[in-house]
């Protein structure tokens, strides 16, 4: 079996990546009070305004990690992969610095931002 350059195993983790914001996203968009209760915060008209604000947000986010990962030349996806292992990485602190008691999906909203940085980091890692 072929193994998987770098570039290929980042590209991977930015398609799975972009189906995950594209889902959060709509969820934000459409039931934001949804939302807020799952992570324990309380629901607020604002509070579900900023949520759908983020929302549109995700899916600018969610369809240039799409385009990158299917369109973007080697140092493009790289310097995405970089920027988005960062990011994903702050994602799972401030997920568990939320203003509200951690509950099992806050949790695992955390894990999940972890799990990603750490899937970006396995991606750049080995051969071009």
């Amino acid at each position: 079996m072929k193994e998987l350059t770098s570039t290929t195993r980042v590209r991977w983790v930015l398609r799975a990546g972009s189906t995950v914001f594209g889902l959060s996203a709509l969820l934000l968009i459409a039931a934001p009070t949804i939302f807020n209760n799952l992570l324990g915060l309380s629901s607020t008209p604002q509070l579900e305004w900023a949520m759908r604000m983020i929302g549109v947000t995700l899916v600018a986010l969610a369809g240039n990690m799409f385009s990158v990962a299917n369109r973007g030349s080697e140092a493009s996806v790289r310097f995405s992969a970089r920027v988005k292992q960062g990011s994903a990485f702050a994602l799972g602190v401030l997920t568990l610095l939320l203003p509200a008691q951690l509950n099992w999906f806050s949790i695992l909203y955390a894990v999940i931002g972890f799990g990603f940085s750490a899937a970006y980091i396995w991606a750049m890692l080995g051969k071009r």
